[in-house]
C-alpha cells in the first residue's frame, strides 16, 4: 500500500479531509465530474449506517418501498416553490436511444426524442405524491408511512466527496396524515430519530432546530434540522425533516374521505439523511494519522494480525488467530489479516489509516499466554486480553469505551467552541480567530441574514429547539429590533 502523506488539520483542513479519504480507501474518482465511486471500505460504513437507521424506521412503523428514478417534467411544475428550488440542479433526459455517428462514436437519435422530458430525481416528492393520489381514498388508509433507500442527482458546481456530490445515496421518508397535528408530530418524531442516531451510533452530538425561511426545503412549510460541529468549528447539516403542510396534496389532488364523510386534503412530511453522514464522521472524529471510526459503524471493528519470525511458530500462531477469529465472528465485524508478503508494521499502518477501532497482535508469546495484544485506534498504551470465558465481554467493553470516548470528546469540543453573544461585532471578531457556533438573539429577516453571510460567511444554521424561551425580551444582536428567535450562526459546509 502506498504511504500517502496526510496534511495536518491545522495546516489545511480541506486537504486533510481529502487525504484521510484517500488514505482510508473510501472513494475513487469517477469519469463523471462530481460523482464518486464508493469503494468497499467506504460503502461498508454506509451499509452500517443504513442498517441502523432502517431498524429505527421500522421500529416506528415505517415500511420500505421504491419509486422510479425518472420523473415526468410536468410533475415538477405542479408545486411552484418545489420546482423553483430544484430547477437549477436537475439533470434532464430528452432521448431514449443512441445511434452510430459518422466517423465513429454515438449520438442521440433525433427520432427518439421524448414527447415529455424526464427528470432524474433530485428528490421524490412529486412522483410519490402522484402515487399517493392513487393509494389514498379514505381515512382508513392513513397514516401512510413509507421510506425509500435510493440515489438522487443534483447538479453541483463545486463538489467534495460525501459532503456535496452530483449523485449521492440517501433515504427519503414520505408520510401522509389525516391531520396537521399528526404530520407535525411525525416530522418532529423523525428529527428525534436522527438526533438519537447521530449521538448513539455516529458519536456526534447534534443540535436539533428549525431552519430559517431562507434555508427551508423547497415546498415545505417548516424544515427541522440537526446540526453537527466539525473539528474545525464549522457546521454540517446532518439531516432534515420537513412538515410539508398540504402543499403537495393540493398540487397532486390527494384527498381522503374523513370519518365524518367530508373530503379533505391530506397532510404531509418528508425527511432524509444521505452519504453526507460519512463525511460528518470523517470530519468529526478523524486525526492526522487517518480515519477514526465509531465502532458501531466501522466495517471492521476488530482486525487480527498474526506475527511470527520463525517458520516453526507459524502454525501455532495461525491456529490461535483462527480460533480467536471464529470466537469473535458471531459478535463483531472482524477480519484476519493473514497476508504473508506484508510486514506487520505496514499492516498496522494500513489499519490505522482505515480507522479500525481495535487491532489484535498475535505472536508466539501471546499464544503462550493465551492472549491477544490489543491496540486502540484512539490511542493509549497497548494491553493484553486473555482469550477465556470473558473474552467476548472484554472486547465489547473496549469497543463501547471507544464509542463513548469519541462522543465525550465531540461534546467537549462543541461546548468549548459554542459562544453566546449579544453583539454582532463580538461574533465577527471571535469568528476571525476561531469558527464555532454562536447562539444569538435574532430578529428573523432574510435581508439582514444575507448581509451577515456576505460580510463574514456565517449563516443561520437553525433556531435550536431548546433555546427559544431565551429570546423573549431580548434585542436582535445585529439590528437591535425585538428578537423573534434564538439562532445559531456558523460557517458551514
Amino acid at each position: 500500500m502506498a504511504q500517502q502523506g496526510i496534511t495536518p488539520r491545522e495546516k489545511d483542513y480541506s486537504q486533510w479531509y481529502l487525504d484521510v479519504i484517500a488514505a482510508g480507501e473510501l472513494v475513487d474518482q469517477s469519469p463523471v465530474r462530481g460523482c464518486m465511486v464508493i469503494k468497499p471500505h467506504g460503502y461498508g460504513i454506509w451499509e452500517a449506517i443504513q442498517a441502523d437507521l432502517d431498524a429505527r424506521f421500522k421500529a416506528t412503523g415505517h415500511v420500505n418501498a421504491y419509486f422510479p428514478l425518472l420523473i415526468p417534467e410536468s410533475f415538477l411544475s405542479k408545486e411552484a416553490d418545489h420546482v423553483e428550488g430544484f430547477a437549477k440542479e436537475c439533470a434532464v433526459v430528452t432521448h431514449h436511444r443512441l445511434r452510430s455517428k459518422e466517423g465513429g462514436g454515438v449520438e442521440p437519435d433525433p427520432a427518439s426524442k421524448l414527447e415529455e422530458p424526464l427528470i432524474i430525481r433530485p428528490t421524490s416528492e412529486t412522483i410519490i405524491w402522484h402515487m399517493y393520489g392513487k393509494w389514498i381514498k379514505s381515512y382508513r388508509d392513513l397514516p401512510l408511512l413509507i421510506n425509500q433507500w435510493a440515489n438522487v442527482v443534483r447538479w453541483e458546481m463545486r463538489t467534495r466527496p460525501f459532503l456535496r456530490t452530483t449523485e449521492f445515496l440517501w433515504q427519503e421518508g414520505h408520510t401522509a396524515h389525516a391531520t396537521k397535528d399528526e404530520a407535525i408530530e411525525e416530522a418532529t418524531r423523525m428529527l428525534g430519530v436522527y438526533r438519537d442516531f447521530a449521538r448513539d451510533t455516529l458519536a456526534l452530538p447534534v443540535i436539533p432546530g428549525i431552519k430559517s425561511a431562507t434555508e427551508r426545503f423547497a415546498g415545505a412549510v417548516e424544515t427541522y434540522t440537526i446540526e453537527a460541529m466539525m473539528q474545525n468549528g464549522w457546521a454540517l447539516q446532518a439531516g432534515t425533516s420537513h412538515f410539508l403542510g398540504q402543499n403537495f396534496a393540493k398540487a397532486f389532488d390527494v384527498t381522503f374521505q374523513s370519518a365524518e364523510g367530508s373530503l379533505e386534503h391530506v397532510w404531509a412530511t418528508s425527511w432524509g439523511v444521505s452519504t453526507r453522514l460519512v463525511g460528518a464522521v470523517i470530519m468529526g472524529h478523524s486525526d492526522d494519522t487517518g480515519l477514526v471510526l465509531p465502532p458501531k459503524i466501522a466495517p471492521i471493528q476488530v482486525v487480527l494480525v498474526p506475527i511470527w519470525r520463525k517458520d516453526e511458530d507459524k502454525a501455532a500462531v495461525m491456529d490461535f488467530a483462527q480460533a480467536a477469529l471464529e470466537s469473535l465472528q458471531p459478535h463483531f465485524r472482524v477480519h484476519l489479516d493473514d497476508r504473508e508478503k506484508m510486514k506487520p508494521g505496514a499492516k498496522y499502518f494500513e489499519w490505522e489509516r482505515k480507522g479500525v477501532p481495535l487491532r489484535f497482535e498475535i505472536g508466539p508469546r501471546d499464544v503462550a499466554n493465551n492472549a491477544v495484544f490489543c491496540a486502540k485506534r484512539t490511542g493509549d498504551k497497548k494491553f493484553g486480553i486473555t482469550v477465556d470465558d470473558d473474552f467476548i465481554d472484554r472486547v465489547r467493553t473496549e469497543l463501547n469505551s471507544i464509542q463513548q470516548g469519541l462522543l465525550d470528546a465531540a461534546i467537549a469540543r462543541r461546548e468549548a467552541n459554542t459562544h453566546t453573544v449579544s453583539d454582532y461585532a463580538a461574533m465577527k471578531a471571535q469568528m476571525a480567530i476561531a469558527p464555532g457556533f454562536f447562539l444569538v438573539p435574532w430578529h428573523d429577516d432574510p435581508v439582514t441574514e444575507r448581509e451577515i453571510k456576505d460580510d463574514c460567511k456565517a449563516t443561520v444554521r437553525c433556531f435550536p429547539l431548546d433555546a427559544q424561551d431565551q429570546a423573549e425580551g431580548q434585542a436582535c444582536f445585529y439590528s437591535g429590533r425585538p428578537a423573534t428567535h434564538m439562532a445559531i450562526f456558523a460557517r458551514a459546509y
